[in-house]
């Protein structure tokens, strides 16, 4: 498949994936509801930095943090191993095979179709974070915006790359489902999504920073709060992309073997 197909299809994807999103809105509010976990840990750790800092966070540095955490969240979401196992166990897969366009960038650009709807929440949460901690905690030049942009969507492709990589594993086991659960507990502990990472001891720090997760939300989130400098920043960019550009390289081979497997077996 060319990339100037793919590119002249994605505007018709991207309408099918945002019209789905809008048909499943109820399905899709659940979710991002779901994804409140941050505002449950601001309360708790806020209760117990009321009588001292925890590390580096006072109360109101928890409130940007989590309230930053809840916004990458929103934004760099994946639900293809679900849609991937669905359709593996359905037999739909066989029909978005015949589809011009590759499923991995249909996948991509399905998952992408739902951020408009999930601005609803993230903007009356920024809006809010705003009027009670002022923008002083914002990115504060277009250089800084650009790399929180970079961030964010490195962490969505992590996200996404991983979540193909496991739906794959579908065509091999019955289900991958509960390699997705074992995926979403390090990433609710390695991630930062539900403690700062830079409030882990030395040892678990430097064994996440082996593993892809902070780089889904804590580094996005520290961008935007402004926690790095301009050199930490450039340097963890790099750290991410690298991830980035192993994780498609390995989730295409596994796809296209995987792939190779389905058919064979007269998928």
């Amino acid at each position: 498949m060319s990339l100037a197909r793919a590119l002249k299809a994605s505007p018709t994807l991207f309408r099918v994936g945002f019209a789905g999103a809008v048909a499943y809105r109820a399905e899709l509010l659940v979710w991002m509801l779901s994804t409140t976990t941050p505002f449950v840990m601001l309360a708790l750790f806020s209760a117990v930095a009321a009588e001292q800092p925890i590390g580096n966070y006072d109360q109101r540095q928890l409130g940007l943090y989590f309230i930053a955490t809840f916004i990458v969240r929103q934004l760099t979401g994946s639900w293809a191993a679900w849609e991937i196992n669905f359709e593996v166990r359905q037999g739909t897969l066989s029909v978005r095979l015949l589809r011009p366009v590759h499923p991995i960038i249909g996948y991509a650009i399905e998952n992408l179709a739902a951020i408009p709807l999930r601005l609803i929440i993230v903007i009356p949460v920024v809006v809010g974070a705003i009027a009670y901690f002022g923008a002083g905690w914002l990115p504060s030049s277009a250089v800084k915006w650009a790399a929180f942009a970079a961030a964010a969507l490195g962490g969505w492709l992590i996200t996404y790359l991983i979540n193909v990589a496991i739906g794959s594993l579908s065509l091999y086991i019955e289900s991958s489902v509960k390699v997705l659960d074992v995926y979403l507990v390090l990433f609710f502990v390695f991630s930062g999504y539900t403690i700062p990472v830079d409030l882990f001891p030395g040892w678990l720090a430097t064994l996440g920073e082996w593993l892809p997760f902070r780089y889904q939300i804590a580094l996005p989130v520290q961008i935007l709060t402004s926690a790095h400098d301009t050199e930490a920043v450039a340097r963890e960019l790099v750290r991410q992309w690298a991830f980035v550009v192993g994780l498609l390289v390995t989730t295409s081979v596994l796809w296209q073997r995987a792939i190779r497997r389905y058919g064979a077996f007269g998928g």
